[in-house]
């Protein structure tokens, strides 16, 4: 598809600094750009690529440009790494959708289903599923028995939904994701160990995002719930009865043990454990490589294993360094002592 910088900036109400006719095809990073192609610069690190990007034309916050001639086509916006954001989400939206089930799928006759909606071939969807108007669901996915899906989510390929999970509106679920799987809950007997039965569920609450490759395990009674605009990166272990609130951001290689509840608008780093049955506040960072053994106020910042508070530590880190020396000085004093 063929753009103008004119078409582009009334999209995202920008201010032209250039030949508003000029055309785009394509995108590129802006490392990289390349010949006729849109790209964007929103911070001040990247500054000098406006001069030498053989991109057309440029998305730049205002506060980065200065009163001169630019190169290329320039497009001002408050801010530009969020203009590129809808822009993308526009371009998405153009490409269109499938509709319809294709042959090689299973859909059982109890099975309700919206309008709009695309079923993959060799997607299984078990009795009394209901799928939600416009929604997608790609090649070789499973949907359990009972499951509930909202509306316009997207559902890639080989994707597990068990039994009786239940999916909000607008919610993405990526490659190899495994909703519902048992959680781990072994009594042990002198036998060994015994399997608890896991007759929960999960409940993924609207506008939430999963990445690939993520367990999500439904509760041993009761229900799982990942709250409503929470955003989960690849790779994640989130165990039976974990309760997490409303818009955060987990990254990948995290893992969370059972029942830990978790509020709103916590930053969670990559590659963080945190153990089960404690509770994480709101608007808590929590940094990688983190192991939080714990509950955590509201607004804190932890880091390290066990995980302290950001400033504990970074102090703590300077004697942690110095330790050596310090040893050395202590045990040079108590040598002059015993002289």
């Amino acid at each position: 598809m063929e753009f103008s910088a004119e078409q582009i900036a009334g999209l995202i109400n920008g201010r032209i600094i250039g030949d508003e006719k000029t055309v785009i095809t394509g995108v590129s990073p802006i490392e990289n750009g390349q010949q006729g192609h849109l790209s964007f610069v929103g911070q001040g690190r990247f500054a000098n690529h406006i001069d030498t990007t053989e991109c057309a034309v440029l998305i730049v916050s205002e506060n980065l440009l200065e009163d001169r001639d630019y190169k290329p086509v320039i497009i001002a916006v408050e801010d530009a790494y969020l203009s590129f954001q809808v822009l993308m989400n526009l371009y998405q939206e153009m490409q269109g959708r499938k509709t319809g089930i294709e042959e090689g799928s299973f859909f059982h006759e109890t099975a309700q289903v919206g309008e709009g909606v695309y079923i993959g071939a060799f997607t299984y969807v078990s009795e009394k599923a209901k799928i939600g108007d416009h929604t997608q669901i790609f090649p070789h996915v499973y949907i359990g028995k009972g499951v509930k899906i909202g509306k316009n989510c997207k559902i890639d390929s080989g994707a597990r939904i068990y039994d009786y999970c239940v999916v909000g509106d607008n919610c993405v679920i990526h490659s190899n994701t495994v909703v519902g799987g048992d959680g781990f809950g072994f009594q042990p007997t002198a036998d060994g160990f015994k399997k608890i039965p896991q007759l929960g569920n999960v409940i993924i609450e609207d506008d939430v995002e999963i990445g690939s490759n993520c367990s999500i395990d439904r509760a041993t009674i009761g229900s799982t719930i990942i709250g409503k605009g929470t955003k989960i990166d690849n790779l994640i272990q989130i165990a039976h009865n974990v309760k997490i609130g409303q818009h955060n951001v987990i990254a990948s290689q995290a893992g969370i043990a059972g029942s830990t509840i978790i509020g709103d608008w916590n930053q969670i780093g990559g590659q963080v454990g945190i153990v089960g049955h404690i509770k994480i506040g709101n608007q808590v960072k929590i940094q990688a490589q983190s192991g939080v053994n714990s509950s955590a106020k509201d607004g804190e910042t932890l880091y390290g294993s066990p995980a302290i508070n950001y400033s504990d530590y970074r102090r703590n880190y300077v004697h942690f360094r110095n330790f050596t020396d310090i040893v050395k000085r202590i045990n040079d004093l108590e040598n002059k002592k015993s002289e």
